[in-house]
């Protein structure tokens, strides 16, 4: 029905917030030196952009399953689940339930994602042992 919305909604804002969050780390880095900016870790704005590309992907093929099976139309109301009261409140439902439950389940696949980036920066930034 319109379970994608919820996500579409997560991706419009951390879209926002990435391009703020870009904006900062570029005046901050203006300042910087050579060397700050070359031992410094992967930028978060890059990190967001991670979620960004999550978010919008698998907002893009669920709305396209969901023209695929006519629950989208492109004629007013769109979705054809607001047609009436009753729809629309199993379409209200089912955003409340499978669309936070997808969108609480990609932002923890990126946050697992942060986890492993940091694990393997700072193995990287060790030296190996010298045999």
């Amino acid at each position: 029905m319109a379970c994608f919305l919820v996500p579409v909604t997560e991706a419009v804002v951390t879209t926002a917030v990435q391009y703020l969050v870009h904006k900062r780390e570029l005046s901050r880095a203006s300042g910087a030196t050579a060397a700050d900016t070359a031992s410094s870790p992967i930028p978060f704005s890059q990190k967001l952009g991670w979620l960004n590309k999550l978010l919008w992907g698998g907002s893009a093929l669920l709305a396209f399953e969901h023209v695929w099976h006519g629950e989208v139309v492109p004629w007013f109301p769109f979705l054809t689940a607001a047609a009436n009261p009753e729809d629309a409140q199993e379409m209200l439902h089912e955003m409340a339930t499978n669309g936070v439950a997808m969108a609480l389940l990609v932002t923890a696949v990126w946050a697992a994602m942060l986890v492993v980036s940091a694990v393997l920066s700072r193995r990287e930034a060790v030296p190996a042992p010298a045999k």
